[in-house]
């Protein structure tokens, strides 16, 4: 049974949460503060498949906590941010979260969200063997999720990883928006425009010059097939 833990400082949203997703077969664990999930997380590190993180907390926003937690945690994180707070989502992306969904929200699309990464995570746990994908500098280990730019290794997050690694693979392609997200978030649910926002620390960490993901205006992106 995966486990969910749901940080929320308002408990009302937090106990919603937590009996539509029992209720869907899932175990939960609720914080009401950011203090209490880090120290949370720091006692149960490899024992919570998902978190969803509203940002907007008294005591530690849930920006800095995403930040703090990300290198030590490895499972999706769920982002909660209040409608219309595009920087915040977008500050919470780059800081490692998988993906966000905004208040207020429908109940049974955040259910939809949790099963369709904790499907993701179990598709790519089951990989049988590790494959090299090396294009000019860059190159991904897909058994042990490493990236590495001119031998050194770079820290991704999982989205970013599924990210790079489906472009990748799709090397001299041009890939539409649509097709990245459909394949990459794995879900009907969702703002496409989260593709940009991933493609853009994508590109912070390991191409800030834009050597080898392109931008196809209009259409989407491509990964130069360097020689």
């Amino acid at each position: 049974m995966a486990k969910i833990l749901i940080v929320d400082d308002d408990m009302a949203i937090a106990q919603l949460v937590s009996d539509a997703l029992e209720d869907d077969g899932f175990e939960t664990e609720i914080c009401t503060g950011g203090k209490e999930a880090l120290q949370y997380i720091e006692k149960n590190t490899g024992k919570i498949d998902l978190i969803t993180l509203d940002i907007m907390m008294p005591d530690m926003n849930g920006l800095e906590l995403c930040k703090r937690v990300r290198d030590s945690v490895t499972c999706p994180i769920l982002l909660v941010s209040a409608k219309g707070k595009t920087v915040d989502t977008v500050l919470g992306l780059e800081s490692g979260a998988d993906d966000y969904i905004s208040k207020p929200f429908v109940v049974e699309e955040l259910v939809a969200r949790v099963r369709a990464h904790l499907r993701r995570e179990q598709r790519l746990s089951n990989t049988p063997a590790e494959e090299i994908i090396k294009v000019g500098e860059i190159e991904l280990r897909t058994g042990s999720f490493e990236v590495f730019k001119n031998g050194k290794p770079v820290q991704f997050s999982t989205r970013e990883f599924q990210l790079l690694q489906y472009l990748m693979e799709n090397k001299g392609k041009v890939l539409t928006r649509e097709q990245i997200f459909s394949h990459v978030w794995n879900t009907e649910f969702g703002d496409i425009g989260t593709v940009a926002v991933n493609i853009k620390s994508v590109r912070d960490k390991i191409d800030p010059d834009n050597t080898y993901i392109k931008t196809v205006w209009g259409v989407g992106y491509k990964f130069v097939n360097l020689q």
